[in-house]
C-alpha cells in the first residue's frame, strides 16, 4: 500500500513555514552521554513559538486553506499545544479559531490559548465526546475542522521537526519520538526515512496509554478510554486513520514508560539541562534514560523534547505528593 503522505509534503511545508516557527535549538548534555554511552542530541521544542511543536502542524494546515474556507473559521478539539498552536497560527493569518478543550486541561494551556485570541468551548470528559461536539458545532457554524493529529497537513507540518534536526546534527542510528496521536511520530519517520534512511525510529507513549504500542505489535488498531496519565497530550483514544497505517510503514518499533519515571526524567532534565519539559514532552527522553530502548554503544542517537507547556503547580503538586 502506498503510504498516504510522502516527504515532499513535508519539503512543502518546511517552504510554507519558514520565517513563521522557530528553528529550535539542538542541546547536548555530557552527563548524558555518559549516562548512555551514546552522543544524543535533544531537538528543543519546548522553545517552540506556542510552547511545542503543535504550532508547525497547525500553521501548515492553516496557511493551506483555501480564502473561503479562512473566512469561515476553524475549529479543533485539542487538550492543549494543538489547541495553542491553533489559535497562535489564526491569529497570524487572521483567521477565526474555536477550539473545544476539555474542563480540566492544564490552566497554563487553557490560559494560553484564550490569550492567543480564540474562543474556547469547554467540554466533561464524562458527558460527551469531543469528537462529537466538534461535529455538531462546525456543522452549526461550517467552519473547516483542523484536527489535532489525524490530518495529512499537519502531520506535513510536524515532520519539519526531524527534517530541522538531522539538517543540524546529520545522520542518526536512532531517533526518539513521543507518540500520543502519531502525528508526530509518522512525520519524524517519514523525514527520518528520507534523510536517514538507517535510523531507527522508535515511538514512547505511556504506560497508562499504550494505545499506540498495542497497535503496533497487534498490527490491529487498538484504543484507550480517557487514560489516567500525567503525560495530558498523549491522552489519545487511538492513532487515526492517516497515522496507523504511517506508523506501521516507518517506525521500527514502540515502547512505553510509567508516569512516575517521566517524573524522575522532567527534574533530571529541569536540574541537569536547564530544560522546562512537560511530561508529554519528557516520553522520547524516558526512554531512553530509563533503558527502554538500548542503541549500540557510541550511537548518534535523536531524541524529540515536544513541548514545555507545563503546569508547574500541578506537577510540583504531583511530585511533592510522591515524595511523602
Amino acid at each position: 500500500m502506498t503510504p498516504p503522505l510522502s516527504y515532499a509534503e513535508i519539503e512543502a511545508a518546511s517552504v510554507r513555514l519558514r520565517h513563521q516557527v522557530n528553528q529550535t535549538p539542538v542541546m547536548t548534555s555530557r552527563t548524558v552521554n555518559d549516562r548512555t554511552g551514546c552522543q544524543v542530541f535533544f531537538k528543543c521544542e519546548n522553545f517552540q513559538r506556542s510552547g511545542s511543536f503543535k504550532f508547525r502542524g497547525a500553521f501548515n494546515a492553516l496557511a493551506s486553506l483555501s480564502e473561503q474556507e479562512r473566512q469561515r473559521g476553524v475549529l479543533t478539539y485539542s487538550s492543549g499545544n494543538h489547541a495553542q498552536g491553533v489559535a497562535l497560527a489564526g491569529k497570524l493569518l487572521n483567521i477565526p479559531t474555536t477550539i473545544v478543550m476539555p474542563h480540566d486541561a492544564p490552566a497554563v494551556k487553557l490560559a494560553a490559548t484564550r490569550g492567543y485570541g480564540a474562543e474556547v468551548i469547554p467540554y466533561d470528559r464524562s458527558e460527551t465526546t469531543r469528537e462529537a461536539l466538534v461535529k455538531k458545532i462546525a456543522q452549526e457554524r461550517d467552519a473547516t475542522i483542523i484536527p489535532p493529529y489525524d490530518y495529512l497537513p499537519v502531520i506535513a507540518g510536524q515532520g519539519t521537526t526531524a527534517k530541522e534536526l538531522f539538517e543540524t546534527v546529520g545522520e542518526l542510528d536512532l531517533l526518539l519520538v513521543c507518540c500520543g496521536g502519531g502525528g508526530l511520530l509518522s512525520g519524524c519517520a517519514i523525514a527520518a526515512n528520507t534523510l536517514s534512511p538507517q535510523c531507527r525510529v522508535v515511538g514512547v507513549e505511556p504506560e497508562n496509554a499504550d494505545d499506540a504500542t498495542r497497535s503496533f505489535h497487534s498490527k490491529t488498531l487498538q484504543t484507550v478510554h480517557n487514560p489516567d496519565t500525567i503525560a495530558d497530550g498523549a491522552r489519545t483514544p487511538s492513532l487515526g486513520n492517516y497515522t496507523f497505517p504511517l506508523v506501521l510503514h516507518y517506525v521500527h518499533d514502540m515502547v512505553t514508560v510509567s508516569d512516575d519515571a517521566l517524573l524522575q526524567t522532567m527534574v533530571f532534565l529541569w536540574e541537569r539541562l536547564k530544560l522546562i519539559v512537560e511530561p508529554t514532552g519528557a516520553l522520547a527522553a524516558t526512554a531512553l534514560l530509563e533503558g527502554k530502548v538500548n542503541p549500540t554503544p557510541h550511537s548518534r542517537v535523536g531524541v524529540i523534547i515536544s513541548g514545555g507547556n507545563v503546569d508547574l503547580r500541578r506537577v510540583l503538586g504531583v511530585l511533592v505528593r510522591s515524595e511523602e
